[in-house]
């Protein structure tokens, strides 16, 4: 089937059947409304946009319809009915002035009107402002920032750069928004996810290491949190993009400290936790001080089997849905999902992603096979397939 240049390609469904009213105001950063659109169609919104008089001298309404696929609203003549069914307003940029009127309930535009019936009904709001460094200083818009966020309006600020307060990528904006709509649903959880690969000192500047890029942990994390859960990552050594939006991700490179730092955040009230990190099955039984001198000869080493997170927290963790990783080569399908089986009764593990290392590269093998507690195994034809099966067990 041939591809219009106004398709986009979904990438999640965070904002799968959501109605959204996108407010574009007079701030330069109006110029990124067409990204922005774009990357809300591919998490699956609806869009009806609203631009005030000042943005039309920014963008033109053509550009951003094309972006949109969906109404433009420029005036009090356009069509006002998607304010009574919007699911959240999302407002980028937002100049000062429309906060501070939005603030004092003044009525000079369509934006204003949609803002007022958004706080009348409680549907949810994100501001993201764009401003002179001077003017985000002034104690004035601090002022009204906080008043917004007293209205319980979601306020993302920008790094600051150039001398301003910029908006940040509209993947930053995308993602928070969808965690700040999805938040609101019901049986969101507390999520703790393990990522990334792990080593072992071998000197001071040396060491034994699995491999372990951590695309699989910051992918299943970041659909998670994109559908409104709380998510902590526990992260080893990564190459993969970590993305910027993830609320805390907590580096702990060795299997010992990733292990303690679990063991921390069971203190807590932890819904699920998920272990893809590769954690090292032995590491360095004395470690030297200093540095080996080289040129010596032949360098042992001596392997001790290290501790199996897995196991160390069966029992403080009995209560809570549990995902591991299990990754085996040089065995058919059948032994690698009765491995998958026993794993999950050694561990008391919820369920099991299972796949081989052969299979990884192989674009026509599936992205791996999920078991569960009855035996029970589904194929997960790829990523995006695998981080729907994770969510499902968590939210069930």
């Amino acid at each position: 089937m041939a591809v219009r240049d106004t398709d986009v390609e979904m990438q999640g469904s965070a904002l799968a059947g959501r109605r959204i009213v996108l407010g574009v105001t007079g701030g330069i950063a109006a110029v990124d409304t067409v990204r922005l659109a774009r990357e809300l169609r591919r998490q699956g919104a609806d869009i009806t946009v609203i631009m005030t008089a000042a943005a039309q001298r920014i963008i033109t309404p053509l550009a951003v319809r094309w972006a949109t696929q969906g109404e433009v609203i420029t005036d009090w003549d356009g069509d006002m009915e998607a304010l009574n069914t919007a699911d959240a307003v999302l407002v980028v940029p937002t100049t000062r002035d429309t906060l501070a009127s939005y603030l004092h309930g003044l009525q000079n535009g369509p934006l204003l009107m949609a803002l007022s019936v958004a706080r009348s009904r409680g549907t949810p709001v994100m501001m993201v402002p764009s401003m002179h460094i001077d003017l985000a200083n002034d104690p004035v818009t601090g002022e009204l920032v906080d008043r917004a966020r007293a209205h319980g309006i979601r306020v993302l600020w920008g790094e600051e750069a150039e001398g301003k307060r910029k908006t940040p990528a509209h993947e930053t904006i995308v993602a928070t928004f969808c965690h700040l709509l999805n938040a609101a649903k019901p049986n969101r959880k507390s999520i703790v996810i393990t990522l990334g690969a792990t080593r072992s000192a071998i000197d001071d500047v040396r060491f034994v290491q699995n491999y372990s890029s951590g695309t699989t942990g910051f992918a299943v994390a970041n659909d998670l949190y994109r559908h409104g859960h709380d998510v902590t990552c526990v992260a080893g050594i990564t190459t993969a993009e970590q993305p910027e939006w993830l609320p805390l991700v907590i580096r702990a490179p060795e299997p010992q400290a990733m292990l303690a730092e679990l063991k921390a955040l069971s203190n807590d009230t932890i819904d699920a936790w998920i272990h893809a990190a590769a954690v090292l099955d032995y590491v360095v039984a004395a470690p030297a001080k200093g540095k080996i001198a080289s040129q010596q000869g032949g360098l042992d080493v001596n392997l001790a089997e290290s501790e199996k997170h897995i196991m160390a927290l069966k029992e403080t963790c009995a209560n809570a849905v549990r995902i591991g990783f299990k990754l085996e080569s040089g065995i058919k399908q059948k032994d690698l999902i009765y491995r998958a089986t026993a794993q999950i009764e050694k561990a008391g593990m919820t369920a099991v992603i299972a796949n081989r290392l052969e299979d990884l590269e192989d674009s026509t093998k599936p992205r791996g096979y999920l078991v569960d507690a009855y035996g029970s195994h589904f194929i997960l034809e790829d990523e995006s397939k695998m981080c729907e099966a994770i969510r499902t067990f968590i939210e069930r």
